[in-house]
């Protein structure tokens, strides 16, 4: 019946009277997706590479010269570029240990049977529905070392968070934390719900503890999906750039994705912008690659 179905229309459908084939009705629906792809996607992308090699600053109609590859060795020569890479980094691993710490812990508590769940894993579903910009209010008023809540509960005083060098960055992790920890919860609570009942009976009838039951059957049989949730979330926490540019403008804090943003609409310099906005792509690749290789391990395990 499937085949039947996609190899030829229903006479009484309207595109049969109309005289449309199947191969007219895929093309109607395939071609503009892949012509929304290639302008908004591919095009860009080949663009930007062209301007990498080039002097062209968008703020000048002077002449655009070829340089080769001179805007990438001057990138990779600054070291104001290479500290914002060093923030990036740092923040990435205390981002994504965070969320995947919080995230997988409230899986743990809601992978039970308790009351009114579905409500609670709503409520605890929200913050990854808000926009990063208002998050990023939200909690710069939270931080408010005058009138902020978390000084007030915490008992510490007038703290600067946003302002002191060494808190600035932390501050920013913990309210990406808050944000995102929800979106490991919830691939966290798909693996949980697949593990086999049947196992924690076996383990529970040979009196096996709750730790060694955890990580023999629990974790071995979830890290698939962890590390596929992991895999996502250091992508998108190494390109953060609004929460930390409505936060924070400490340079101690200035993220790689901030510094990008001020060559290219700041200063104006696009040929490097564009640069640097590969090298970024390349170390995202390249990171990428190497959780999915740890992911195909822990899928033959």
């Amino acid at each position: 019946m499937a085949t039947t179905f996609m190899t030829s229309l229903d006479q009484k459908s309207r595109a049969a009277t109309r005289g449309w084939s199947d191969l007219t009705i895929r093309n109607v629906f395939v071609i503009p997706t892949v012509a929304f792809l290639i302008i908004f996607n591919v095009f860009p992308l080949l663009y930007s590479l062209g301007f990498s090699f080039t002097d062209f600053r968008a703020s000048s109609k002077d002449a655009v010269n070829f340089v080769g590859l001179k805007n990438y060795t001057d990138v990779l020569g600054d070291p104001v570029i290479w500290r914002s890479f060093a923030t990036t980094m740092w923040y990435v691993i205390v981002s994504v240990a965070g969320q995947f710490v919080v995230g997988f812990g409230m899986a743990l508590l809601l992978n039970r049977p308790i009351p009114f769940k579905g409500f609670i894993t709503t409520l605890l579903l929200l913050p990854m529905m808000l926009s990063p910009v208002v998050v990023g209010l939200f909690w710069k008023l939270i931080y408010d070392p005058s009138w902020g809540i978390l000084n007030y509960a915490l008992g510490l005083g007038k703290t600067a968070w946003l302002t002191d060098t060494n808190l600035a960055l932390y501050a920013v992790a913990i309210t990406d934390i808050w944000m995102w920890s929800p979106f490991v919860m919830l691939l966290s609570l798909a693996g949980l719900s697949a593990v086999p009942k049947h196992l924690y009976e076996a383990a529970s009838i040979d009196r096996a503890g709750k730790l060694y039951t955890f990580f023999r059957i629990t974790l071995p049989l979830v890290a698939p999906i962890l590390m596929i949730a992991v895999i996502f979330r250091t992508m998108e926490a190494f390109k953060t750039f609004d929460i930390a540019f409505v936060m924070t403008g400490q340079p101690q804090a200035e993220l790689i994705s901030s510094r990008l943003y001020k060559m290219a609409f700041a200063q104006w310099q696009t040929g490097p912008a564009s640069a640097l906005a590969y090298i970024i792509l390349i170390m995202v690749l390249c990171i990428t690659n190497i959780y999915v290789k740890y992911l195909n391990k822990a899928k033959e395990r």
